[in-house]
């Protein structure tokens, strides 16, 4: 299995892959799957991807299309306690194809991205999971450390 950077080609399996996962988060938080995301977040994909401080990577399915995605973020914030240079990276849209699962791809991806922050110096990797993946980030090292909240305007 190989893992490579994706390219503008890749779009429509992300956007498709994305979807699997959204499915998925619903499912886990008993949540609603707003309509209408997919051409903005294709046309987002298409902007981004070759940003020094975005790194989406891929595993191709045998016959075409791709069997998982993930993409990887660096922010910056104001420096403080535990975070000096105010760099911090964020993790999402780790995503398998139900048809390959359990296959090693999540694993391959999430050590590309891991080997990515490593190269550009992040210090601190959030993420979300859903359930499925819990297992996979912790033996990667990610734990709970704060209680999460989220705002979310009442109009959406």
């Amino acid at each position: 299995m190989t893992v490579r950077a994706a390219t503008v080609d890749d779009i429509p399996e992300l956007v498709r892959l994305r979807e699997v996962l959204a499915v998925r988060m619903a499912a886990d938080i008993h949540g609603q799957i707003e309509s209408g995301w997919q051409e903005a977040y294709a046309r987002a994909l298409e902007e981004r991807l070759g940003d020094p401080d975005v790194a989406v990577y891929v595993v191709d399915a045998p016959g075409g299309g791709l069997a998982a995605c993930g993409a990887g973020f660096i922010y910056r914030r104001f420096p403080g306690p535990g975070l000096a240079d105010g760099r911090w990276g964020y993790i999402l849209g780790m995503t398998t194809d139900p048809a390959f699962r359990r296959r090693g791809h999540g694993r391959a991806i999430l050590d590309a991205l891991m080997a990515w922050y490593r190269e550009n110096g992040v210090a601190r990797v959030d993420l979300h999971a859903t359930s499925d993946g819990m297992d996979l980030y912790a033996g990667h090292g990610f734990a709970e450390r704060y209680p999460g909240l989220t705002w979310t305007s009442p109009s959406r």
